[in-house]
Formats: structure tokens, C-alpha cells, sequence
């Protein structure tokens, strides 16, 4: 377990600039890092390795100037921007693969610390759900559980509305002036006196729809355990259900109508194994051994010098590499198996594709040409 500790400010600097820079999102973020040594030299080698993986052009490196001009809006905001590695981050979501390096948060601080649940579920969720997910909510929030959703009409307001004074936390698509849906402005100033605004995104972003999954990432990472309500069989709710099993954590379903749409989804995890809930016990009963023995404090810090370097790849290693990839996703296990090459060179040739905007990381150390 490396030590926790007070990142600086200058170092949160350099980190927002490297995660603010073109193609640069968790996981590369960490690569360049534990590679380089330092946010500094990393932003140093990113026209290199841009061009090394065949970028049409210099990609966008963020300006110190951009930074600092962000980081005072979110002072105006009351923002308080936490790093992974420090020990207000919490410790859950660390734990995760493509944990955000650099976390924006507006509220209670304290109620990072509290253990976990998200409920989420349909946006156009019927009476009798919305009425379910604040029971439920409710329940979970005196019995000291701080409630994660994503501030989205339905399922998710309503879990929000009914954990007001207990403690929730909204995680945001967006930034933190960019509030969506515009009609939950006044929700969000409501949750900012027990709970929390949480966000990885820039001030001044509007969410758009391939921010929502990654948001949705961020929900599951949180909790112990994420309950679903009202899912339909193609929904973003599901999504978040997928998201939580691959991260490990508990997925619970409420039991709905065969006859209602929006129950086909989470009726349909309910037959895949989600554990039924219909009270706030039933989670409880769940849930209560993981969190009698919570994990270590898992915490990232910079290394105080690079890791080994892998050398740059010769032209013959890159070609290879690049020919066992396309626009299906492929294990990076495999990559390297077939490729014949260390992990640290296909790890270095990965790098510059994604630098070049030519890479899609998934989830399940899976990759894809763009």
C-alpha cells in the first residue's frame, strides 16, 4: 500500500494540465506517469510520442494559463479539486483501474468518507418506481449510507430528493457550471449541504452523450453496491450495472411489471444473478460483511524517479504490433502474446497510438484502433 499523502498544489497543476491535454484520459494518465516520473517531463515527451504513433498533426498540450484560469473559476465555485493519492479521495473509486487523477468536488467533504450506495434507473420512471427509490433511498440514508446517483431525471432524482438530509452525492457528466438537466440547478444547491457535487470533467463542459457512460463509471466506483430501478433493456442504467460487475462491485435489481418496458432491463439482471431487493435490508444484509473489513487505503502518488524506460520500439515491432489490432477489441495480453514483444513495448506502442488519437481504450484491458 503506498502512503497517503497531501499532493502539492503545484504537482495538482501539472497533473490538471497533463489529463486536460488531447487524448490523454486515466489510464494513460498513469502510464505516462509511472514512465516519466513526474507530470512535467510527461507533458515534455508528448509531442514525441504523438508523432511516434502517427498524429496527423501536434495534438493540444493544456496551457498553463488554461489551468490556472480554471482552477480560479472553480475557487469562485467553491470547488475543491483532490487528487488519487490523497485522503479525502475516496478510497472505493482509487481502487478502480481508470480512477480520475484528479477529482472536482463541491459540497460536504466529509461525506466522501461515508460508505456507499448508488440507485439509479429510468429517466421516465413511473410513480410507483420514483416512490420505491426514495423509500429505498430513505432506508439506506438513516441507516447511515450516503446515496450515489447521477442528478438525472426519474430514478436518480428521486433517490437524491430522499437522501437530502441524511447525505448524497450527484456525480456530474459535466463540469460543475454546466448543471444537466437545467431544471435540477436548485437539487444540486440542495445537496451541497450534507452531500456532494462530484466531477472529473473541465469547468465550463457540457456534458455530451459519450460522457454519460463515463460518468456512469465513476457512480458504480463509489459504491459498495449499485441498485438498479426501472432499467429498460437498452439504458444507461444497465450500462452502470455492467460497469459495476467489472469493478467488482455488489448489483442489486428491483423486482418489476413483465408488462412495463421499463422493468424488461432490470427484471433481466434479476434473472442473470442481481441480487433482489425490495427494502433497504436487503442490501444491508449484503453488504454488511464487505464493508465489516473495508480495504486499505489505496492511494497513487508520483514516483520520485522514472520507471524503466522500454527503449523506442524498432519499426518492425511497431508494424506487428499494429497489425494485431483493429476495430474490434482485443485483450492487450493478447496483443502482446502475439506480437512477441515485452509488455513494456507494446505498453509504449499502445501509448503513442492513443497519443495519436488513434486508440480506444475499453474496459477489461481491452483496446481498438480508431
Amino acid at each position: 500500500m503506498i502512503k497517503e499523502e497531501i499532493i502539492s498544489e503545484a504537482t495538482k497543476l501539472d497533473w490538471l494540465r497533463l489529463i486536460r491535454s488531447d487524448h490523454v484520459g486515466p489510464r494513460t494518465f498513469r502510464d505516462l506517469i509511472s514512465r516519466y516520473g513526474s507530470a512535467q517531463a510527461a507533458l515534455s515527451a508528448l509531442p514525441d510520442l504523438a508523432r511516434r504513433g502517427g498524429a496527423a498533426g501536434p495534438a493540444r498540450i493544456c496551457s498553463r494559463k488554461d489551468v490556472e484560469r480554471e482552477l480560479a473559476g472553480m475557487k469562485a465555485l467553491g470547488v475543491s479539486i483532490i487528487a488519487l493519492g490523497e485522503p479525502t479521495y475516496p478510497h472505493r473509486l482509487a481502487m478502480i483501474d481508470d480512477a480520475p487523477p484528479l477529482l472536482s468536488v463541491r459540497g460536504n467533504l466529509a461525506a466522501l468518507a461515508l460508505p456507499m450506495i448508488a440507485i439509479v434507473g429510468a429517466r421516465n420512471a413511473s410513480a410507483a418506481g420514483v416512490r420505491f427509490a426514495e423509500r429505498l433511498a430513505r432506508d439506506l440514508g438513516e441507516a447511515g449510507f450516503a446515496i450515489v446517483s447521477g442528478l438525472a431525471r426519474g430514478i436518480d432524482a428521486g433517490a437524491h430528493r430522499a437522501s437530502l438530509s441524511s447525505s448524497t452525492l450527484a456525480v456530474l457528466a459535466g463540469g460543475h457550471d454546466q448543471i444537466y438537466p437545467p431544471e435540477h440547478v436548485g437539487l444540486a444547491q440542495a445537496i451541497l449541504t450534507q452531500g456532494a457535487l462530484i466531477s472529473e470533467a473541465p469547468l465550463g463542459h457540457a456534458p455530451r452523450a459519450r460522457d454519460f457512460p463515463r460518468r456512469n463509471r465513476l457512480i458504480s466506483g463509489l459504491a459498495a453496491g449499485v441498485v438498479i430501478v426501472e432499467a429498460a433493456k437498452r439504458s444507461g442504467s444497465l450500462i452502470t450495472a455492467r460497469l459495476a460487475l467489472e469493478q467488482g462491485r455488489e448489483v442489486f435489481a428491483a423486482p418489476g411489471s413483465p408488462l412495463d418496458p421499463r422493468a424488461e432491463g432490470s427484471n433481466e439482471l434479476l434473472k442473470q444473478g442481481a441480487a433482489l431487493v425490495t427494502q433497504a435490508a436487503d442490501v444491508i444484509t449484503v453488504l454488511a460483511p464487505i464493508l465489516g473489513h473495508p480495504p486499505g487505503a489505496v492511494a497513487v502518488e508520483e514516483p520520485e524517479a522514472p520507471a524503466a524506460a522500454a527503449g523506442e520500439p524498432g519499426s518492425d515491432k511497431r508494424a506487428r504490433i499494429l497489425s494485431l489490432l483493429g476495430p474490434a477489441p482485443a485483450p492487450i495480453d493478447d496483443v502482446i502474446r502475439l506480437s512477441g514483444s515485452s509488455p513494456a513495448i507494446v505498453r509504449m506502442v499502445l501509448l503513442e497510438l492513443e497519443l495519436a488519437g488513434r486508440l480506444e481504450r475499453h474496459g477489461g484491458g481491452l483496446v481498438s484502433l480508431l
